[in-house]
């Protein structure tokens, strides 16, 4: 994996740009004195980088249903490939546990089913600050009985996937299946997930500022979902602090190169190993934190979604390799 930071390397020139405007945005509104709301920054980012209609085309069937969460029936979208359909995905947003939803995500979840060749759940788990650890994590774990009870219909075997903070539930319902005893999970796919909590990583002081996602704002997202300090040790926040990582469905994780949190991804990765488990890492270069929600004018990010696409068709035909 290609790592940096240094001398000459930097992000590439679609998200150098991305980061030039939004950066100009930033001083703009600070000047003008324009606060931005909660519920603003949720309307902002819960939109898809792509017309939904067009991302919709290329599937059989999109549909609008109500999954079971810890408490309620919650929103969720259920993406139907063409042809012959084997296995199913939860898909878990990112949004640092507070913004993002069905509608950010749902190019990539198109996306990712017409690659996987599997149906994908997408999935809207409740929300901090309103919602704080582990609420999020108790809908999720409701939807997966949810779908691992429906998975007869696709042949039965289930994985889970998500973004940043949906990198971070995926990996934390890895670890509930394994110690409840399932269901049993075909992979789990983790793009640039936050797993380490208060542990720290050097890429979080290497890639601080200037990169989209910040050491600030990193703080800032805890912040909104930890009800205590302790909570950032606790695994089913921070994984990396679980007892064993051993007997875990095989992972593939795929980090962004100029983003906080690489090491987290690449740690992560290197302790399932560690502990007698399957670990892939892929690392497109010059990627930035959120990029695969760029995927219409990045092309690394179309790359990485049909990267996890084909490993999850794969590990549902029952061919998942270890691979460093």
């Amino acid at each position: 994996m290609n790592r940096s930071g240094t001398g000459r390397e930097q992000p590439g020139v679609m998200a150098r740009l991305l980061m030039r405007h939004l950066g100009g945005r930033g001083r703009s509104r600070r000047q003008a004195g324009r606060p931005r709301t909660l519920d603003t920054l949720r309307r902002v980012l819960d939109k898809p980088c792509f017309p939904q209609a067009l991302s919709s085309l290329p599937l059989r069937q999109v549909l609008a249903l109500r999954v079971p969460g810890a408490t309620e029936l919650r929103p969720a979208r259920l993406y139907v490939p063409r042809g012959r359909v084997r296995g199913a995905v939860l898909f878990m947003h990112g949004g640092g546990f507070v913004h993002c939803g069905l509608n950010s995500h749902h190019g990539i979840c198109c996306r990712l089913a017409r690659e996987s060749g599997a149906v994908v759940l997408s999935y809207d788990y409740r929300l901090a600050p309103e919602h704080r650890f582990p609420a999020a994590i108790e809908d999720c774990l409701a939807a997966l009985d949810w779908l691992a009870g429906e998975a007869w219909r696709w042949g039965g075997k289930v994985a889970v996937a998500g973004d940043s903070a949906g990198g971070n539930l995926a990996a934390v319902l890895a670890l509930l299946a394994r110690d409840r005893g399932g269901p049993d999970l075909a992979m789990q796919l983790l793009y640039y997930p936050s797993l380490y909590g208060a542990r720290d990583v050097p890429s979080r002081e290497r890639y601080a500022e200037g990169y989209m996602l910040t050491a600030r704002l990193i703080e800032w997202y805890g912040e909104q979902y930890a009800r205590t300090p302790e909570d950032l040790t606790h695994p089913l926040l921070a994984p990396i602090f679980a007892d064993s990582l051993a007997g875990l469905p095989p992972a593939v994780i795929v980090p962004a190169q100029f983003d906080p949190l690489c090491d987290e991804a690449t740690g992560y990765a290197e302790a399932l190993r560690a502990a007698g488990g399957q670990a892939e890492v892929r690392c497109f270069p010059g990627t930035i934190h959120g990029y695969l929600n760029m995927y219409s004018f990045m092309p690394w990010g179309k790359a990485a979604i049909r990267f996890g696409g084909r490993r999850l068709r794969a590990a549902f035909a029952g061919a998942v390799r270890s691979a460093g």
